[in-house]
């Protein structure tokens, strides 16, 4: 039994290690600039931590074997084990993993705590049960006054929009965020009601939007198509339909769609659908 038992740790141990080594099961390709910093910084730990799995799975295989009961009668010698080496390979372990910690920190850092490039375009985000709202500023290039006593559903003024101040005449407001390829975008993430979170996948990007917050996050598409956003945070009885699309367009057609108002804003969009379907992967 113990022979048998040691033989399954071991395939099992290949097994999980073959599922990453094969690269069968990894992320799609990556479409921000920030993308392969945080793709290194992943296969690294992930080398690290195969490596630690597969020699402890390894040991623990042949400590089965080698120390099987053989029916001899033999009485097993409890032994407290070596404090010294207990002591090694915590330091090693702890010395391993904080280096690790904060060789990820430089491109977390420098996307969450550092501003937004200058140039960059800006959107609103706000998100709800159970949809995305992307406020553009228009062709003025101002944000218009929003009251959330305005917010109506009924009128489809989901960010509560002030139709008192100018410079909300021409702000755009619809499910699908619109940014231009290899130009940083920021977002200002916010809730209407519980919390949300905002993930693209192919983004490498993930980030919590509270109610009472307004939280910037930014990056720069380098990739243009369409690309599913998530929320990636369990919101209510019907989290899975809270979904969208994220279009990274040319310049040239970027900047006609900003162009455009409200009601041809959507329209193009739809047309802009059928020219950048979804990859599959």
């Amino acid at each position: 039994m113990g022979r048998a038992l040691a033989v399954f740790i071991w395939v099992m141990t290949i097994l999980s290690v073959w599922m990453f080594v094969s690269g069968r099961w990894w992320f799609p390709v990556a479409i921000s600039e920030h993308g392969p910093a945080y793709d290194r910084q992943f296969f690294l730990t992930i080398m690290v931590v195969g490596i630690a799995f597969a020699a402890a799975q390894v040991a623990l295989g042949y400590a089965v074997w080698r120390f099987r009961d053989t029916g001899g009668g033999v009485r097993a010698v409890y032994t407290h084990g070596s404090n010294r080496l207990e002591m090694i390979w915590t330091v090693v372990t702890a010395i391993i993993f904080i280096t690790l910690a904060l060789l990820g920190q430089r491109v977390w850092f420098s996307l969450h705590m550092q501003p937004a490039p200058a140039g960059a375009a800006q959107v609103r985000v706000l998100a709800q049960q159970f949809q995305w709202n992307f406020q553009y500023a228009g062709a003025d290039g101002k944000f218009g006054h929003t009251d959330p006593r305005k917010i109506s559903d009924e009128s489809l003024n989901y960010v509560g929009l002030d139709d008192t101040d100018p410079a909300a005449k021409d702000d755009v407001v619809v499910q699908t965020l619109v940014t231009e390829v290899n130009r940083p975008v920021e977002l200002i993430l916010m809730s209407r009601d519980v919390t949300h979170s905002f993930w693209v996948p192919q983004l490498r990007y993930k980030q919590d939007a509270v109610p009472g917050l307004e939280i910037p996050i930014h990056f720069t598409p380098n990739q243009k198509g369409r690309y599913e956003i998530a929320c990636a945070e369990l919101c209510g009885q019907q989290h899975y339909k809270m979904r969208s699309y994220m279009l990274i367009l040319p310049a040239d057609e970027y900047d006609s769609l900003m162009a455009l108002p409200q009601a041809q804003f959507q329209a193009r969009i739809s047309e802009l659908y059928k020219k950048y379907p979804v990859p599959t992967y």
